[in-house]
């Protein structure tokens, strides 16, 4: 895909690995929907770089945890830019929580953030196509929670299932001409509000000995959106630490 003069809706966009991934595709001709959920100064920032780069940039406000407001995004997305070519699913949430922890409440907030949201937006994504048009979604999961672990239960099943989907809508929408990858993120950036040196400390259980960083997340997104014979993959930029 070439990627100037296209049109993204980037979920999450406001800050941190999704703000990363909009002012990248930005700087390369991407116009940008950001999207955000509480982060309003922040996203204005955000879209105030995009547009510093010579680039479109509209900005929508949608908890994704809502139906209705989740199933109005696409719709306002095409409302604002007229069209899209590209679908970042970036938001999610990552509550701490072990097994006995799990309540119908955190159980549904997490499936329908984390997996719900991806794929009605990627539906709505795919029929907004114009017959022929080529399209991407690309799809943030997590290299840990594609293993078994305990600390954050119904946000690792969430990320699972958003591994089984990526695979799933990549064989069902490659007739139409849509590739759906995903990346898997492994220590790329300190938990929110984590003041510890927990996150330095786990560059001694990553086979590479180091932690990550959003450009190398940026990376692997650019490369997904450009490999027009690359689709239903995912990509592991954590270091080798599914490895071990």
């Amino acid at each position: 895909m070439q990627l100037k003069g296209k049109i993204a809706l980037v979920t999450g966009a406001a800050k941190r690995v999704g703000k990363a991934l909009a002012l990248a595709l930005a700087a390369q001709g991407v116009h940008i929907i950001v999207h955000y959920g509480r982060s309003e100064a922040e996203a204005r920032q955000t879209a105030a770089e995009i547009e510093a780069l010579g680039v479109r940039a509209w900005l929508h406000s949608a908890d994704l945890g809502d139906e209705a407001q989740m199933l109005g995004v696409v719709p306002a997305a095409l409302s604002l830019a007229g069209g899209l070519d590209i679908l970042v699913n970036s938001a999610s949430i990552f509550p701490p929580e072990r097994f006995d922890e799990v309540t119908p409440q955190s159980w549904e907030r997490n499936m329908r953030i984390n997996l719900k949201a991806p794929f009605f937006l990627s539906q709505a994504f795919a029929q907004s196509l114009n017959e022929g048009q080529a399209g991407t979604i690309i799809n943030l999961i997590d290299a840990v929670a594609m293993r078994p672990q305990t600390h954050h239960f119904s946000y690792a099943i969430s990320k699972r299932g958003l591994e089984a989907l990526t695979e799933n809508m990549a064989l069902a929408l490659a007739p139409h001409h849509i590739r759906v990858n995903a990346i898997a993120l492994g220590a790329i950036l300190p938990a929110v509000n984590d003041n510890s040196d927990k996150f330095t400390r786990m560059a001694a259980g990553i086979p590479l000995r180091h932690t990550g960083n959003p450009q190398q997340v940026v990376d692997a997104m650019l490369y997904l959106l450009r490999a027009d014979f690359v689709t239903g993959e995912v990509i592991r930029v954590d270091g080798g630490r599914h490895l071990i």
